[in-house]
């Protein structure tokens, strides 16, 4: 049983679907899959929402057959969802009214690289991880760090960002232009090399963030950095959050270049001592890291450390060693699934918004409060140098009365980052699950957005059912 709602979806018309997958299976033969298993792996979702599965998968290999599958799809009026890594969090890969998940995992290509204009172009199924393992004798690397090995087609789509941001940027700040394919199976392509253009309408930055449904990216052009020469890292307990919070603060308002800082909740350093064998105190926890010269990194260290002292909070212990670096970032990353282990048998599910950093430690103790009242468990974790925290909500899906607290909770939540001039997400995006959120947070802007959606996609084939209600 769903233990969210979801908008129901209008009447499926089968014998298009039908009719549009036949044509997709003589076209691509054994690339047009249909087995319940693979169909099924296309719709998984990693939240709480029922899976909801297409009725085939596509496997692309180039622009030009994503662009004929579209158009074939487009022709039999039938839904195509697209598919990259399937890491997102709010069921931006399922399927509401049936209909066709295209994967371009396959499309995994680096294009080109100019090293001099520290960009390159790559196709949308490569992850980021390919994406620096291929950079890494150039001295380049790309920052946006999601946690998860997303593709970067997806990440695109969704906006996403991670524990760089603070630093870097988002993917809104990384896409220099893209290629995308239309509703109408027509290939576009937006933006281009150049570092600022002030030539029509930033289509760019329109596709960036649509989750898929104004057009399906298949190819990027990204920003690029070069390889720090140093990098110092490491973490700083605290008395309380709220110290934790105003160090965050007072490190961005002074001015301090950090690239990541990251907080920890005490259950959520409980769980990673747990699960990653580490041994720090249990307490509220700053994870950090510089990037720059030898000295700089030095110097930003000690300025760091100052502050902590100043507020309560330390020893700052920081390594400039590689390895030692790798074990706490990868303790970091792996906080999902060291949550699991807080609750065996629990589903774990996560949520994030994101705020000022000015009202950031109001509304986390307001959430901390609110989870313990709400007598669930529920380790935080946060982007704290841009304001965003997850909240990762450990749920028996078995106890009704457990589940209404939390669809409770998740409300107030989102309703109190809005109310604090925040926003219902920071980073995972809409999808299905966020979108009773989002005229709250925008008003009469939903309407817009609606009508951008009915203008690029006027038969709603694109991704269904996702960002607004009743698209």
């Amino acid at each position: 049983m769903s233990i969210v709602s979801v908008e129901a979806a209008p009447e499926r018309t089968d014998g298009d679907i039908g009719r549009a997958v036949d044509v997709l299976t003589q076209r691509f033969g054994e690339r047009c899959a249909r087995s319940e298993a693979i169909c099924a792996q296309h719709g998984h979702t990693t939240t709480w929402l029922p899976t909801q599965a297409p009725d085939a998968v596509v496997f692309a290999k180039t622009t030009e057959e994503v662009s004929e599958a579209v158009r074939i799809c487009a022709e039999h009026r039938t839904p195509v969802i697209p598919f990259g890594a399937g890491s997102s969090l709010e069921g931006h890969v399922n399927a509401p009214r049936g209909g066709v998940s295209i994967d371009l995992s396959g499309m995994n290509a680096v294009l080109e690289v100019n090293a001099g204009d520290l960009d390159c172009r790559v196709e949308a199924g490569i992850t980021r991880k390919q994406l620096n393992s291929y950079l890494r004798d150039t001295g380049l690397f790309f920052p946006i760090d999601p946690g998860a090995d997303a593709s970067l087609g997806g990440m695109a789509a969704t906006r996403a960002s991670g524990t760089n941001a603070v630093r870097y940027g988002t993917m809104k700040d990384a896409v220099l232009g893209l290629t995308v394919v239309t509703a109408s199976g027509e290939v576009i392509h937006t933006g281009g090399r150049a570092r600022k253009s002030s030539a029509g309408y930033d289509l760019t930055r329109l596709m960036v963030g649509s989750e898929g449904t104004l057009g399906i990216i298949t190819e990027l052009t990204l920003r690029l950095h070069g390889q720090p020469e140093a990098i110092s890292g490491g973490v700083c307990p605290f008395p309380s959050v709220d110290a934790a919070c105003q160090a965050v603060i007072a490190t961005i308002q002074y001015g301090i270049p950090v690239a990541r800082i990251e907080l920890l909740d005490p259950l959520m350093v409980r769980a990673c001592n747990q699960y990653s064998k580490l041994d720090l105190p249990e307490v509220p926890m700053l994870f950090l890291e510089f990037h720059g010269t030898a000295a700089w990194v030095r110097e930003q260290s000690a300025l760091f450390g100052e502050i902590a002292g100043d507020l309560g909070g330390g020893p700052f212990e920081w390594a400039t060693e590689a390895e030692e670096r790798t074990r706490l970032w990868a303790a970091r990353h792996d906080a999902y699934w060291a949550s699991i282990g807080l609750r065996p048998g629990s589903k774990a599910v996560a949520t994030d918004v994101c705020v000022p950093i000015s009202r950031l430690a109001d509304c986390l103790e307001d959430t901390r409060r609110d989870i313990a009242e709400c007598g669930i468990v529920a380790p935080i974790v946060g982007h704290v140098g841009d304001g965003n925290f997850h909240v990762c909500l450990l749920v028996d899906t078995q106890d009704q009365s457990e589940i209404r607290r939390i669809e409770a909770f998740v409300g107030r939540l989102n309703q109190r980052a809005i109310d604090m001039g925040g926003t219902c997400t920071g980073e995972h995006g809409i999808g299905q699950g966020k979108m009773k959120y989002l005229r709250k947070e925008h008003g009469g802007g939903v309407d817009m957005m609606r009508a951008i959606k009915n203008a690029l996609d006027p038969h709603g084939i694109l991704n269904p059912g996702k960002i607004t209600p009743g698209d």
